[in-house]
């Protein structure tokens, strides 16, 4: 845990560089923007905190166990009158009047030397602190989804509007050469039209999608705590990883070991075992070992002006016998919430499960998707030119270079999106398997590349 802190101190003061300089820089890249988040991302700082308070369950659980010394002083100033009965009949009775002050110094140790409640909260702190760690790995490794997935969703936002910018374009420059061409009596008015019609929805997608950039860069800020108007793009040589794993199965066997979120509710379920214990130690004796040194001065008016000082040591026992029936009632409720906790690790198991099945699929199918998207887009990039040149010859009509053109964005669009996909895919699995790490995160970063 240490060193764990240590490298995040690292990282946070590097983070710091970075806001330092974030005024003369609006470009961000994926490491810089997890290194930032680690420092900024108000749910990531809230499982820092946590976790931190996680780590005193242990201490206050072995506190129990531990002496517990007490010191005591008291001191008063007291006024008394004594009546003395007269020894003889008929005499006045004597009274006698006190004015003094009294103190009483008091340093008492108390030792536990059997007791099997404190016994199972000792172990019940230790068990609370590791589902505490397990927890915080799993809140480490959300921050790297949630940052990549708002990064990839704002990149592709960026693309999108790239696209339908260069359609609307496109569009635009279809639309001179149809009035060129109508104004030589080689075009049509319905030409005019069609082109017109479509550069229409092309401005309205292109205000969409910079409303959608604008959105999607606002919740990336609410991570990284930067505001950046340029991100890296993804690489044109996209390759896919090696697979470190094959089957489903090696997965599922690495994910039951590794997972922090089925680690943390083995966790739960023990502290459960534990409070089972602690309820159960309600009918056990107990055995303590007490000892204390004692000084008064004129404690009491029968004490008056006396110095007293008394040194014990002994042990104490308590035998439980009877408590209204509070005892068999938290044994019986303890008993309940072990076996909801069970239930929620089968739950938990379940739920991993199906996640990694879903990414392990995922990412199976990536390499074919992207494999056939790629040719798509080269086919429709094609078909765009080949319908110009049919155009020209009479063969096609103006509205079919308008669709192959649509087509073709469509398919870019998709072929980044599946990119985009996979990238988040190869996260999810490892975050399912709980393998996942900072070296991971530098491969999706080696994805993409600085705008020149």
């Amino acid at each position: 845990m240490k060193k764990s802190w240590k490298r995040l101190s690292l990282i946070a003061s590097a983070a710091s560089i970075l806001l330092a300089s974030a005024g003369q820089a609006s470009a961000i890249g994926l490491l810089q923007a997890y290194e930032a988040a680690l420092l900024n991302d108000p749910t990531y700082r809230s499982a820092v905190s946590e976790n931190i308070a996680g780590q005193e369950f242990r201490k206050i659980g072995r506190a129990g166990l531990l002496p517990s010394i007490q010191f005591n002083y008291g001191t008063g100033k007291n006024k008394a009158d004594t009546y003395i009965p007269p020894p003889i009949v008929g005499l006045p009775p004597t009274i006698r009047e006190y004015d003094y002050t009294s103190l009483t110094n008091t340093l008492s140790l108390r030792q536990v030397l059997f007791n099997l409640d404190t016994t199972a909260r000792y172990k019940q702190g230790i068990a609370q602190t590791n589902y505490s760690d397990a927890i915080f790995s799993a809140r480490s490794k959300d921050l790297m989804i949630r940052l990549v997935t708002a990064y990839a969703d704002t990149k592709f936002a960026e693309d999108q509007l790239d696209l339908y910018r260069a359609q609307r374009d496109a569009l635009a420059e279809q639309k001179r050469i149809n009035e060129r061409m109508f104004e030589k009596g080689e075009g049509t008015k319905t030409d005019m039209l069609e082109t017109q019609a479509k550069l229409d929805v092309a401005e309205a997608q292109v205000l969409e999608a910079g409303d959608n950039v604008t959105n999607l860069r606002n919740t990336l800020a609410a991570i990284t705590g930067l505001e950046s108007n340029q991100l890296d793009s993804l690489r044109v040589d996209f390759q896919l990883a090696p697979a470190a794993l094959n089957t489903f199965e090696e997965w599922m066997t690495v994910a039951t070991e590794n997972n922090p979120e089925i680690t943390a509710a083995k966790y739960s379920l023990e502290v459960a075992e534990h409070e089972i214990s602690k309820s159960k130690a309600g009918h056990a004796p107990r055995l303590e070992l007490n000892a204390s040194y004692n000084r008064s001065v004129s404690d009491s008016v029968t004490n008056y002006s006396q110095d007293q000082t008394v040194k014990s040591i002994g042990v104490q026992l308590v035998i439980p016998i009877y408590s209204g029936g509070y005892v068999n009632a938290i044994t019986n409720q303890s008993v309940a919430n072990r076996d909801k906790a069970r239930a929620e690790l089968d739950a938990t198991r379940s739920r991993i499960g199906i996640e990694l099945r879903r990414q392990h699929n995922a990412l199976q199918s990536s390499a074919t998707k992207i494999a056939a998207l790629q040719k798509s887009v080269n086919s429709s990039s094609l078909l765009v030119e080949a319908t110009k040149q049919s155009v020209k010859g009479g063969v096609r009509i103006n509205l079919d270079v308008l669709s192959a053109e649509q087509q073709l964005v469509a398919t870019r669009r998709d072929l980044a999106q599946a990119k985009y996909n996979y990238l988040i895919s190869f996260l999810k699995l490892r975050v399912a398997a709980g393998t996942v790490n900072v070296e991971d995160l530098q491969t999706v970063a080696g994805y993409f590349s600085p705008i020149n």
